[in-house]
């Protein structure tokens, strides 16, 4: 029989995680909103333990904060201690955010726990009854940052073994987005003979490269309206050969931006019926908080907004919406107004913004994108446009600018 191993993949837990910026929620959302990295660490200890795993990898930041509350720590060590009694193993590192020197509340986990203790680079070994071994490599932060190539130091060191799994936290190096820390490319992840290489630090589950697999499960909870969509961990069987691989969201909550298009209401009213009739069609199997924007070319919407009757709205949609198991919140809204100028006296007028129209139907954006495309290696990855993307592209810069300069 070939051999295998079958483990979760989870990164970035920000257990006790503050959600900044939502303490105005009702007190029954919030109370959920605050426990909801805990409820999402509670489904991955049963996914674990459902899909009989031999081990679970924790790529760094298990916690929120360098200051692990003592509260989130217990809460962990329940969760390592429900997986010992099913005889599964936990490897987990520290990252950035919960790194060696700033705990002040040590607490002993259970022996199934293995932490990399330091910032040298070494492995654990993994011995499954009939014999099968795995060696799990990695490291943790001892403090906030590192900025060292660490993937360099990472070498099989006993080929005997079967299986190689590499555990890394940190960012590759053009990734502008994030904190760049440990930084790597994808190449030079592929100079070792690793079976599988668990990541983490970025909150976007990705898989940089399938064979062997180069893999960000992203975190357990998104935490703010940018970590959008379904959040969970990755179950991984692995054999020799393969790797088959299945994403389990975990999301307690879910953070979702919903866009609506509200220029043919007339009345404030109206509104208040478009995002109801909205809210009622988008179903949801998950609480869900909701990043709303509102768009139109409906020059009301603009005396709406200074008269603040869209907060009153919000409020009375909210109402009416957060109060299901699956509720809905709206906790953050945005009115973006886009002026049409073809049909109006502004086009025509002989002033700047008259002017400034002219120009956008007579001015091709050729001369502004050739540079880009005599780039050596920008070329290599964009496709010639067409007239009907040039439009778009014109169309787009337009709006974005008279909304801006109309806007108040």
């Amino acid at each position: 029989m070939a051999k295998q191993i079958s483990f979760i993949h989870a990164a970035d837990l920000h257990l006790d995680s503050p959600f900044k910026g939502l303490a105005d929620t009702p007190d029954h959302i919030f109370k959920e909103i605050l426990e909801s990295t805990f409820t999402a660490l509670d489904r991955l200890i049963q996914a674990a333990i459902d899909k009989q795993v031999d081990f679970v990898l924790m790529a760094g930041d298990l916690f929120d904060n360098e200051k692990q509350s003592l509260k989130a720590q217990i809460r962990l060590r329940r969760a390592f201690e429900k997986l010992k009694a099913h005889e599964i193993q936990v490897y987990a590192s520290h990252g950035n955010h919960d790194y060696i020197n700033g705990n002040i509340h040590p607490v002993t986990y259970p022996d199934n726990v293995h932490i990399f203790p330091d910032e040298k680079v070494r492995q654990f070994v993994y011995r499954k009854e009939d014999q099968t071994e795995v060696a799990i490599y990695g490291f943790s932060y001892e403090n906030r940052a590192v900025l060292t190539k660490k993937v360099d130091e990472y070498e099989i060191t006993d080929p005997s073994i079967p299986f190689h799994i590499a555990m890394l936290h940190g960012s590759v190096g053009s990734n502008t987005e994030h904190d760049n820390y440990a930084p790597f490319q994808i190449s030079d992840l592929m100079k070792h003979n690793f079976h599988y290489w668990a990541l983490g630090h970025i909150h976007q589950r990705e898989m940089l490269k399938q064979d062997p697999p180069i893999v960000y499960p992203g975190n357990i909870q998104g935490r703010n309206r940018k970590e959008t969509g379904e959040k969970g961990v990755y179950h991984v069987v692995l054999t020799e050969t393969d790797a088959d691989m299945a994403f389990i969201p975990l999301q307690a909550i879910q953070f979702h931006a919903l866009t609506i298009d509200v220029s043919m209401c007339r009345e404030i009213h109206q509104v208040e019926s478009k995002i109801q009739d909205e809210m009622t069609a988008f179903i949801s199997t998950t609480p869900m908080l909701i990043d709303l924007t509102l768009t139109g070319d409906n020059l009301k919407l603009k005396e709406w907004e200074n008269e603040k009757y869209f907060d009153e709205v919000v409020e009375l949609v909210n109402e009416t919406i957060s109060h299901s198991q699956n509720w809905k919140f709206i906790f953050r809204y945005s009115v973006e107004i886009y002026y049409s100028l073809l049909d109006t006296d502004l086009y025509k007028g002989e002033h700047f913004i008259g002017e400034l129209a002219r120009h956008f139907e007579e001015t091709s954006i050729q001369p502004f994108i050739k540079e880009l495309y005599q780039h050596k290696q920008a070329r290599k990855y964009i496709e010639p446009l067409n007239q009907a993307d040039e439009a778009f592209i014109k169309t787009q810069a337009q709006q974005l600018l008279f909304n801006e300069l109309l806007k108040d």
